[in-house]
This record gives C-alpha cells, sequence and structure tokens, in this order.
C-alpha cells in the first residue's frame, strides 16, 4: 500500500471534492508534499485531518476553529490518539453547548409547526418591531441565557 495518495485517491478515499481538498490545504487544514512533477501527495494520516473536518462542519464548527483545533496537533509527527483525546476533550464544553441549542432548536421549532404561531408572546422566533435588534444580530431568543419575556415587553 503506498505511503502517500494523489488528490484524487485522497478525494476517492474521503468522498471529499479535489476542489475542497485544494481548499483545505490553501487553508492551512491538510498538507502535502509536491512531486518533481509538482503534483500533490498526500500522507494517509491527512485522511483523519479530512475526516474530522467533514465532522466538525456538518455540526456547525466553522473552519476557522477547526483550523484551530488542527493547529494544536504536532505537526512534525503523525498525531497519536493521545494527541487526538486532548483536542477531543478541548472541544467537549462547545460541543456540549451546541447539542444543547439544537435540542432547543429542535423542541422550539416543534412547538412552532404544533401551534401555527398562535401563541406569539412565548415564541423564540418572533421579535416585534425588531426590539431586541440592540442586543445584536441573531435570534436573541434562542442564545444561551435569553428571556423569551423580552420581546413582548
Amino acid at each position: 500500500m503506498p505511503e502517500t495518495l494523489t488528490i484524487g485517491q485522497l478525494s476517492a478515499r474521503s468522498g471529499v471534492a479535489p476542489s475542497a481538498l485544494r481548499y483545505y490545504e490553501r487553508l492551512g487544514l491538510i498538507r502535502s508534499q509536491r512531486t518533481g512533477g509538482n503534483q500533490r501527495r498526500y500522507a494517509r494520516t491527512e485522511l483523519r485531518r479530512v475526516a474530522f473536518i467533514r465532522i466538525s462542519q456538518q455540526v456547525g464548527v466553522s473552519l476557522e476553529e477547526i483550523r484551530e483545533a488542527l493547529d494544536s496537533l504536532p505537526s512534525s509527527r503523525t498525531p497519536t490518539p493521545d494527541d487526538w483525546a486532548a483536542l477531543s476533550r478541548a472541544w467537549r464544553d462547545r460541543l456540549d453547548e451546541k447539542i444543547r441549542l439544537l435540542g432547543k432548536l429542535r423542541d422550539d421549532l416543534d412547538g412552532c409547526i404544533g401551534c401555527g404561531c398562535l401563541s406569539l408572546q412565548r415564541c423564540t422566533l418572533y421579535n416585534p418591531a425588531d426590539s431586541l435588534a440592540a442586543e445584536g444580530p441573531g435570534a436573541r431568543l434562542m442564545l444561551p441565557g435569553a428571556d423569551p419575556d423580552r420581546a413582548s415587553a
């Protein structure tokens, strides 16, 4: 089994388009070496990094956050299970908060669909007259620490 992969092989094994792999490389998320003919060659260990990038993106982690996490891994050697475990521990609180917010979104949307928006005083998406604009962008009533009574005040 070859030690390195072409971009086509990495794409086929990871399920990520070559254009995305080139973009990840440009951002410093993955690394390649060049052959004498200037072709990219990826170490097999880059498959793990690509898998980490894909799953992280699917749960809403930004590429900048992913890059910061990957930068915590050693660059001079293949990361060990202990290296990956340390990265996982560093992300645990962030991921727990994302899980909590996803559950809240799911539950609140179930309520919205079920109520048909007949209870606007309790709706976490309703913001009459944009009264929450001064608090910042986004769904202010869905964010951590939100008080649903603020929009109706």
